[in-house]
């Protein structure tokens, strides 16, 4: 990928997480970016070509780290751990990211392209999810894994859009503890 589309990418990103859907056209990411007009359309011709390719580029980096998700965390307790640090990160140092990857997601409703887009991302980090619940002991690793990821996007959506500052620990404790049976000392915070 060349350095310009980095930057088109980057600034694509920037607006979206930080003013919305509607800031996205070709002339503001130009003009974001620092670029000569017309910069954008080089690299996309249409506007939904230029979500489709903020999407991949988003998914790209998200599931780049799917497979830390399904390796690193040997216990119950270093699951929730880890995942409340990864929600720490998505809506702190990482909120614009994420709250342009949340614009995307309700684009999706209203856009089949990015729809499939989303879902294909969705399945790999389903996956990833899944196979951790299995290893560590889930009964049903699918629904614990299901049950785990709507508990961590809607923190994550509360964080992004109410701005809350919850712990996220106790939440996930709980639902880790409900689906793994030899984690239910987690509940108490043991």
């Amino acid at each position: 990928m060349t350095p310009t589309k980095i930057q088109v990418l980057e600034a694509a990103v920037e607006l979206l997480g930080t003013e919305g859907l509607r800031s996205l056209t070709h002339a503001r990411v130009d003009k974001q970016a620092g670029l000569p007009k017309g910069s954008t359309s080089n690299y996309f011709r249409t506007r939904a070509q230029l979500l489709s390719g903020v999407n991949d580029w988003i998914a790209e980096h998200d599931l780049a780290s799917a497979d830390d998700i399904a390796t690193a965390p040997r216990s119950a307790a270093e699951l929730v751990e880890s995942l409340a640090v990864g929600i720490e990160v998505l809506t702190g140092p990482h909120r614009v990211v994420t709250a342009a990857r949340l614009t995307l997601f309700m684009e999706a409703n209203h856009n089949p392209e990015i729809q499939a887009a989303v879902s294909r991302t969705r399945t790999v980090m389903e996956r990833s999810v899944m196979a951790v619940m299995a290893r560590l002991g889930a009964t049903d690793p699918f629904s614990a894994a299901l049950a785990l990821m709507a508990c961590g996007e809607g923190i994550i959506l509360h964080r992004i859009a109410r701005h809350d500052t919850t712990d996220p620990r106790p939440l996930l404790r709980v639902v880790v503890s409900g689906a793994i049976p030899t984690a239910s000392a987690l509940q108490h915070g043991r």
